[in-house]
C-alpha cells in the first residue's frame, strides 16, 4: 500500500519553539506543561490535516558525542529549567498518544532524523519525506522533491532546487558549506573571513572541501580576496575538517524495521 507522506519531526525545536511562544501552563502538580501541551496539539493539527506515519526525535540528553570533539559544542547550559523538564514529560506524553518517538543520548534528534529520513526514502511504499525543522543541517538530508524539509511555522517546504536557491549549494555540500561559515546554534564557529557567500561561490564549484585547489589561482571561480581565503582555509584545514565531521548527521542508527511502525493511530486525534 502506498504511503503519501511521512513526517518525521523535530521534538526539540517544536518544545523550544512552544515554551517561547505560549503563556505559562501548570498541571495538578504545579509542574509546567505548557510547551508539551502546545506539540501534542500540533501534532494533532498534523493529523487532522491529513498525516499517516508521524515520528517525533528529542534531545533526551543535549550533550552527544559531538561535545567530545569540540568542547564549545551546544549543551544544556542556559536552557532553563522549566523547559529542561519537559522534554522527559513530552517523550512520555507522546508514547500515551502512540507516536512514535525516539529519544536520544550518544547521538542527536537530528541525526535521528536523517537516520529515519533516509530509510523511510528507500521504502518504494513512501511517496515522500518531509522532515519538519528549519535547522540548517537538516538541508543535506534533501533529496530531490521525494525527501523535502519544512519549517512548520513559516509552513515553508524546501525541495533540492528550494536548499540551493536558499545556500547557493547543493544538500551535498551542507556540512562542507557549514565548517567554512560555522553555525552558532551548534557552538562552532566555522574558520575566519569565510562567509555565506564566499562558502557558496567557492563550494558551488567545488561541491566539497577537499576538492579547493589550495592555490587561488587555480580557482575557476570569482571571489573577493581569494588569496587571503585560501591562505586562511590552509592554515585552518584540519579545523574545517572538524567542523564538517560536526555538521555531518549520521544515518547508520536503525529505528525502525518497517515504515508502517510509524502509522499514527487514530486515537490520537482526540483531545488527551
Amino acid at each position: 500500500m502506498e504511503i503519501r507522506n511521512v513526517h518525521l519531526i523535530d521534538g526539540t525545536y517544536e518544545l523550544f519553539r512552544h515554551y517561547h511562544a505560549l503563556p505559562s501552563a501548570l498541571d495538578e502538580n504545579g509542574t509546567e506543561v505548557a510547551a508539551v501541551r502546545g506539540v501534542l496539539t500540533s501534532i494533532r493539527g498534523l493529523l487532522r490535516d491529513g498525516a499517516t506515519h508521524v515520528a517525533v526525535a528529542t534531545d533526551h540528553v543535549i550533550e552527544s558525542f559531538r561535545n567530545a570533539m569540540w568542547p564549545a559544542y551546544k549543551n544544556g547550559e542556559g536552557i532553563e529549567p522549566k523547559l529542561l523538564a519537559q522534554f522527559p514529560l513530552l517523550e512520555e506524553a507522546l508514547v500515551a498518544a502512540g507516536i512514535v518517538v525516539w529519544p536520544m543520548i550518544e547521538y542527536e534528534a537530528d541525526d535521528a532524523l536523517a537516520a529515519a529520513a533516509a530509510a523511510a526514502a528507500a521504502d518504494p511504499r513512501v511517496e515522500r519525506v518531509i522532515i519538519c525543522t528549519p535547522d540548517k543541517d537538516l538541508a543535506q538530508c534533501v533529496r530531490g522533491t521525494r525527501v523535502v524539509q519544512l519549517n512548520r511555522r513559516t509552513r515553508t517546504f524546501f525541495d533540492e532546487a528550494g536548499i540551493v536557491a536558499k545556500f547557493g549549494v547543493s544538500p551535498a555540500s551542507i556540512p562542507d558549506y557549514l565548517a567554512l561559515v560555522g553555525d552558532a546554534a551548534d557552538g562552532f564557529p566555522g574558520v575566519p573571513g569565510w562567509g555565506a557567500k564566499s562558502a557558496a561561490t567557492i563550494l558551488s564549484r567545488y561541491r566539497h572541501l577537499e576538492a579547493i585547489p589550495p592555490d587561488p589561482r587555480d580557482w575557476s571561480v570569482a571571489i573577493g580576496q581569494p588569496v587571503k581565503l585560501a591562505e586562511i582555509l590552509q592554515r585552518d584545514r584540519d579545523r574545517a575538517f572538524l567542523f564538517r565531521d560536526l555538521a555531518t548527521l549520521r544515518t547508520d542508527t536503525q529505528l525502525f524495521d518497517d515504515v508502517e511502525a510509524l502509522r499514527a493511530p487514530a486515537s490520537t486525534l482526540e483531545a488527551t
